[in-house]
């Protein structure tokens, strides 16, 4: 066999994308301080056209992809979205819309539903109207989260909702879980902070205790214990944050697997997070998908295991966790190829540590964070 027959045959196969997510826009009307979108989001003002959505859409279904994920910033600022999910359905997505609620109403809710919406899942911030608007930057949101949620349970959807769990609300957990069951929740997604963009910036203000978790934990199984003796379908999903685990989460399934992102201005990327590393990622104005997802040095750059270093490279367990997450070793060790510190057999493991035990002396308030707004996101551009 020759050499290069034989890097063929070692290369991974690549399967279709089969869940593309979009986000329509960095625009929102919320400033939550855990916000996923780049710090330089307000640079980042260009967005793709409707027609340039479509194809994109059309593209992502002809290679195979089946779910469809329309998030933002706050996707209900574009007034394209009906037509975007018309075209959804027509091309036999499954779609789903992540809001915040504001923006929507109940006619909304209605002309979703007949456009073919399948899925809406509704963001809150915290089982109280005064945190959660303190946390949103909105004095309007949790009344009117409230009535959407209900919207949307009466418009026949299931009624999926989603608290991120931080260090100023995780006191809260049985609160919350009340709330839900008030509303006629079917599934709650109660995922602490995962550390990226913004919620990055303010770790040292987000990040609960280990004591904190650990007793918010143990309030969900008996919350799940008592929903299942009283014969409640409503599922709870507890997502703990990757810096209390001993190894890695299997980051997207798989770098360039099964997820494909495209940011407003059309770059694509292998995780909503992406962007900030140090890889030049193709953008589908000037490149097909079917090429980016197949083709393209961004895509392929952390495929398969050969470009792993040591401990991963010999590890038994690279074929479960790929290496961790590359956003999460570049942010904590500033090289993206390095081991995902989360794993206790990084050499750069203290790190983590290091930040547990920071998260157990922290006296950051509310009033100490960063809040994701036009006016910050320019002074972290600037330096």
């Amino acid at each position: 066999m020759t050499g290069t027959e034989s890097a063929q045959a070692s290369a991974p196969k690549i399967g279709p994308p089969l869940w593309l997510l979009a986000e329509l826009t960095y625009r929102c009307p919320l400033q939550c301080p855990y916000c996923s979108n780049p710090l330089d989001y307000a640079q980042n003002d260009q967005e793709l056209t409707t027609e340039q959505w479509v194809s994109v859409l059309r593209q992502g279904r002809e290679m195979g992809a089946a779910q469809l994920g329309f998030s933002g910033g706050e996707p209900l600022v574009r007034q394209d979205l009906p037509e975007l999910i018309t075209e959804a359905r027509q091309l036999g997505y499954y779609s789903n819309l992540i809001t915040s609620g504001l923006g929507l109403t109940e006619d909304k809710v209605l002309a979703f539903r007949d456009a073919g919406l399948d899925h809406i899942q509704v963001s809150f911030q915290a089982s109280d109207p005064e945190l959660n608007n303190a946390v949103a930057g909105s004095r309007k949101a949790f009344e009117q989260k409230l009535a959407m949620a209900r919207a949307v349970k009466d418009a026949g959807y299931p009624m999926v909702l989603n608290f991120v769990i931080h260090r100023h609300n995780i006191h809260q957990m049985t609160d919350i879980i009340d709330l839900c069951e008030r509303l006629g929740a079917d599934y709650v997604e109660l995922a602490t902070c995962q550390y990226y963009g913004w919620a990055f910036k303010n770790r040292e203000g987000l990040m609960p205790s280990k004591a904190q978790l650990i007793k918010a934990e143990a309030e969900v199984n008996e919350r799940r214990r008592m929903l299942s003796e009283a014969g409640s379908a409503m599922k709870l999903i507890f997502v703990t944050p990757d810096y209390y685990e001993e190894r890695p989460k299997a980051c997207m399934n798989g770098w360039g697997s099964l997820f494909l992102t495209v940011a407003p201005d059309g770059t694509a990327l292998p995780c909503h997070s992406a962007r900030l590393l140090p890889i030049e990622f193709p953008n589908v104005q000037s490149q097909s998908l079917q090429s980016i997802w197949y083709d393209s040095p961004g895509f392929n750059h952390y495929r398969g295991d050969s470009w792993m270093p040591e401990p991963c490279r010999s590890c038994d367990e690279k074929g479960k966790d790929f290496g961790g997450c590359r956003c999460q070793a570049y942010l904590l060790t500033g090289n993206a190829d390095n081991a995902d510190p989360v794993c206790s057999k990084s050499p750069e493991h203290d790190r983590i540590l290091a930040a547990r035990r920071a998260a157990d002396h922290a006296t950051a308030g509310l009033e100490d964070l960063s809040y994701r707004n036009p006016t910050n996101s320019r002074l972290f551009y600037r330096g």
